[in-house]
């Protein structure tokens, strides 16, 4: 497996060899900036392109839920529910069989959390902000103000996402992921003052 700038080249791949996926499967030339992002944490250090597939799996899943995927096209309705279903699926089963239940229930959350903010939404920046936190998290860990942040976004507090922004900063500076993360927010569509400064 290459590093975890090709993320999004290697979940291609496999999804080619998914017969029911294969034909609708294109590249394109998307960066896997959230990739980058849990890469360059800590806890990823041991195989950071690994973690890097996993979040860009779920991030497809998510795109193909809510937004416009990067890997697929023309695909009806029920296919990208379904596409989306499997690889939400894929990366939680992938980080357990790493033994990584920290990263399974991170992750696990953020679903739960982004179907909220889609339903019930607190912020229109809301799954910006769960984004950012939640892959600083499984990079890093999660901090007690993360944990908090998303209490508060359970809770429709419309100060929820920025308290998610606050957490992912301070959790990023302490842990080598700052630049990472201003690069994250930017390709995730934060306007630059939202954006964690560069360092």
């Amino acid at each position: 497996m290459s590093g975890p700038d090709q993320a999004l080249a290697t979940l291609a791949a496999e999804l080619r060899g998914d017969p029911v996926l294969a034909d609708h499967v294109e590249d394109g030339g998307a960066a896997p900036i959230l990739g980058a992002l849990v890469g360059a944490g800590p806890r990823a250090a041991a195989d950071p392109s690994a973690y890097a597939v996993i979040v860009e799996a779920v991030r497809e899943g998510y795109l193909l839920h809510y937004g416009e995927p990067r890997l697929l096209e023309d695909a009806d309705p029920d296919l990208r529910l379904l596409a989306g279903d499997y690889l939400y699926a894929l990366g939680l089963e992938r980080l357990a069989a790493r033994g990584d239940l920290e990263a399974v229930r991170e992750l696990s959350d953020l679903i739960s959390l982004l179907a909220q903010a889609h339903t019930e939404p607190a912020a229109p920046d809301a799954p910006q902000a769960l984004w950012l936190a939640a892959t600083v998290a499984v990079g890093a860990g999660a901090s007690d103000a993360h944990w908090e942040a998303k209490a508060a976004m359970r809770a429709g507090d419309a100060a929820a996402p920025r308290l998610l922004r606050d957490a992912a900063a301070a959790s990023a500076d302490g842990n080598g992921m700052r630049d990472a993360l201003a690069a994250a927010a930017d390709s995730i569509g934060f306007a630059p003052q939202d954006s964690p400064a560069r360092g």
